[in-house]
């Protein structure tokens, strides 16, 4: 009976001493990861702050028909050679990036013939450009303008249709106006064949922004 009873005691003790070394292990366990947590925690702040941006615009105002000082929609007829016609626009920069890179100028012409495909005899276009409005004399539609102020050269005589032709000498800051002068002259050498002849010249002006800057 006593070795039965000794033998009891001991497998108690064995398993109330694995038990506690189970539960220290575990309590171990713990403190580690609650050390672990602590090795890891920073302080934090932030701050921030909106910044607002906005793109500009590139527009010219509308060109008004025939017009005071926009007269250019105004056609002619029954023009002979050595013949011009003279029209007044007013061309202005009402975007909202001021000054601009470039302002170039296509024509095209539809319905086409002799007058507009015939770079030599045909149509032949020069600008002119005035500090102030342009004074207008005649009668519709043949009108003729002088200038008060002073003149510059936008583009030199060149055949009416262009492509993307760059134009001098004009003022491109914002809300400020370019009063020009465009001039259509049917060459002396123009023969019998541009007889009954017609096109309608359109003209296309195009601007483009101003390099990029610091803003």
């Amino acid at each position: 009976m006593s070795t039965v009873r000794g033998a009891t005691t001991r497998r108690v003790m064995r398993r109330s001493l694995k038990t506690k070394l189970l539960l220290t292990a575990g309590l171990g366990s713990l403190t580690l990861a609650a050390f672990g947590a602590q090795a890891f925690a920073t302080f934090t702040s932030t701050t921030n702050v909106n910044q607002a941006a906005a793109s500009g615009t590139v527009a010219f105002a509308t060109i008004s028909t025939n017009g005071s000082g926009n007269r250019l929609s105004l056609g002619a007829s029954a023009l002979a050679p050595g013949d011009t016609m003279q029209r007044a626009v007013t061309l202005t920069n009402t975007g909202s990036i001021d000054m601009l890179s470039a302002v170039a100028l296509t024509t095209t012409a539809s319905p086409s013939s002799l007058m507009d495909t015939d770079a030599t005899n045909g149509l032949q276009l020069v600008i002119d450009r005035c500090t102030v409005p342009w004074t207008e004399a005649g009668t519709s539609p043949a009108y003729t303008y002088t200038c008060s102020g002073t003149t510059t050269s936008v583009l030199t005589s060149v055949p009416v249709i262009q492509s993307n032709r760059s134009l001098a000498n004009l003022t491109t800051t914002a809300a400020t106006p370019n009063y020009l002068r465009v001039t259509l002259t049917l060459p002396t050498t123009a023969g019998n064949t541009f007889q009954a002849q017609s096109s309608t010249v359109n003209y296309l002006f195009v601007g483009t922004q101003r390099n990029g800057t610091n803003a």
